[in-house]
């Protein structure tokens, strides 16, 4: 079925089930599906549709957005970064006298000095910190959660990785990611949470997953934060 509203046209599938309510799913490639109790009226799935419309236009945007990949970032005021889960934009502020360049976030913007207006220097910045927040941010975490385990981190490093938001090692030796740092503080507290069971569990069994969903149930909404996110934590 093809349904235009609000000046935008989208095609959705109509699935007829055994079923009390009606509800959208929406795959990853943008396919759109309504699933409705047998004998539902067009008109009821029609003003559904309506009812969702800015959440589905959303959700085929992040969608679109995620399957065109990661894309060049721009440094300057009309470029943002992910810091903590949300996007923030930049304000660059050119200084000679600094002995180094660095970022502070202030004002919901990310306020970025630098000795000399040049990208990779402001790249750099942003890069240094982001180092330095996810350190802070995840010693923070191990601390709030160090009460639940018997054995403590032997050492904290933050790494460029580009396949893992982090490991823990026979060794007790944790390491994460720094683009961490632009997630939301509850997806940080999950990828800590989940290299500390790995002092007690090092794979990924049903003891291990038993470990994790216990100190915190809803790992799995973590999960998918990443996973829809990823594409966009980058400098």
């Amino acid at each position: 079925m093809i349904h235009t509203f609000l000046g935008d046209t989208i095609h959705f599938e109509i699935k007829y089930k055994n079923r009390t309510s009606m509800g959208i799913y929406i795959d990853h490639y943008g396919n759109i599906e309504v699933q409705a109790p047998k004998g539902t009226p067009d008109k009821k799935v029609i003003q559904l549709i309506e009812d969702s419309w800015d959440l589905i236009q959303k959700k085929l945007k992040e969608m679109k957005d995620r399957m065109a990949g990661p894309i060049d970032k721009v440094y300057d005021a009309s470029e943002s970064f992910l810091y903590l889960g949300n996007e923030y934009p930049i304000q660059i502020h050119e200084n000679h006298n600094a002995d180094q360049d660095y970022v502070v976030f202030e004002r919901d913007k990310l306020h970025i000095y630098v000795q000399q207006l040049e990208d990779e220097r402001i790249k750099q910045a942003l890069k240094r910190f982001y180092y330095q927040q996810c350190k802070a941010l995840v010693e923070r975490s191990i601390s709030a959660h160090q009460s639940f385990f018997k054995e403590k981190p032997r050492s904290i490093r933050i790494s460029d990785s580009k396949t893992t938001w982090g490991t823990c090692d026979s060794k007790r030796q944790l390491t994460f990611n720094w683009k961490l740092a632009m997630a939301p503080r509850e997806v940080i507290d999950y990828v800590v949470v989940h290299e500390m069971c790995h002092m007690v569990h090092l794979n990924h069994d049903r003891s291990f997953w038993r470990l994790v969903g216990g100190m915190m149930p809803d790992y799995k909404e973590q999960e998918k934060w990443l996973a829809r996110s990823s594409w966009k934590m980058t400098v």
